[in-house]
């Protein structure tokens, strides 16, 4: 699990893709990791397979190339990196799995003052999940949704966020790792199979 508080802005270093899957090499700075662990790359919960000096080497699996923004990397990009939370650690951003749910582009994204004002393209099916000031993972990134309209999400980035994630690095046009709120997958997800059920049935399924 993780918490969308990126530790580092890692360096890719090599992205090689095959009909079976992909590895990933990433230069960091992050201390303290060992094989096996677990780290989000982007918002993607990858596993640890082999360490060299200061690179960190990711399997890739065919879904996770589908489902996120990691195959479109080329060496030099920037990924933000995160590792697992540890029990009894604060959880100062929302739960995060590392389960990117899609990939999205960036619509608009402009300098207001100090701040930044991002917003992000939703497809119709994933619209259910997104609710005024409630939380959203951009590749890894815990971020308030400030409202929704049509299908966009806009979302304030603070100088902070700002210099210390990718988002330095992205534009118009980019595509990032969306995760929504897992909280609100399960409840739409329940809501849609008691969708028609009367209360006795209910009771009669779950008790």
């Amino acid at each position: 699990m993780f918490t969308g508080l990126v530790e580092d802005v890692g360096e890719v270093k090599a992205l090689k893709t095959s009909s079976a899957g992909g590895r990933l090499s990433v230069k960091t700075s992050l201390k303290d990791i060992k094989l096996g662990d677990s780290v989000a790359v982007n918002g993607v919960c990858l596993t640890v397979v082999k360490i060299v000096k200061d690179e960190l080497l990711f399997d890739l699996s065919l879904e996770t190339l589908k489902r996120s923004n990691l195959g479109m990397l080329s060496a030099g990009d920037p990924v933000n990196l995160e590792r697992a939370l540890k029990v009894g650690d604060r959880l100062g951003g929302h739960i995060l799995l590392g389960h990117v749910d899609f990939t999205s582009r960036i619509t608009y994204f402009k300098s207001k003052g100090d701040h930044y004002e991002l917003k992000v393209y939703v497809p119709d099916n994933w619209l259910v999940y997104f609710v005024e000031k409630g939380s959203v993972g951009l590749d890894g990134i815990s971020l308030t949704v400030n409202y929704v309209e049509r299908n966009t999400i806009s979302l304030n980035i603070i100088p902070h966020t700002y210099e210390n994630t990718n988002l330095k690095y992205k534009k118009e046009g980019d595509y990032v790792n969306v995760e929504v709120d897992v909280i609100g997958k399960y409840v739409v997800s329940y809501l849609r199979k008691i969708k028609g059920k009367s209360l006795e049935r209910l009771f009669e399924e779950f008790f």
